[in-house]
């Protein structure tokens, strides 16, 4: 297993944040084109419609747990702690966070975004329990 295979999760990881970002943006300005909202709400956005409200926080959420598998990853990288193991469960934590995404951005359903938040945590901390044994 090469090292760098680690960092295509990243990349896609990356592409999510990319999207949600677009996402936002279509939203806020469909907002402004349908007189749901003026430009300036968005100036400091304490009352956004739902539909982009969503989408933002979503985008928020992008650079909470995310942050600590970027930091993971690139941790067992450097320090040649890749394994298929760490590879799957890295593309496994990206799938759940493109599950949250669509859930958040879409549904909303609190309890299904909620295990998928969840399930991505625990893979997270499998990550990280896989860097502790291998710099052991």
């Amino acid at each position: 297993m090469t090292q760098t295979a680690i960092i295509w999760p990243v990349i896609a990881q990356v592409l999510l944040v990319t999207i949600v970002y677009g996402v936002m943006g279509k939203r806020r300005f469909g907002a402004v084109r349908e007189g749901t909202a003026r430009a300036r709400d968005f100036l400091i956005p304490s009352v956004e419609p739902e539909a982009s409200a969503t989408v933002a926080r979503n985008l928020t959420n992008q650079f909470e747990l995310p942050v600590l598998f970027y930091t993971v990853c690139t941790l067992l990288a450097v320090t040649d702690g890749v394994s298929i193991l760490a590879v799957s469960a890295a593309w496994l934590f990206v799938l759940s966070r493109y599950g949250h995404a669509f859930v958040h951005m879409t549904s909303n359903r609190l309890m299904l975004r909620h295990r998928l938040f969840v399930a991505g945590f625990f893979i997270n901390a499998l990550l990280w329990l896989l860097l502790a044994i291998h710099i052991l």
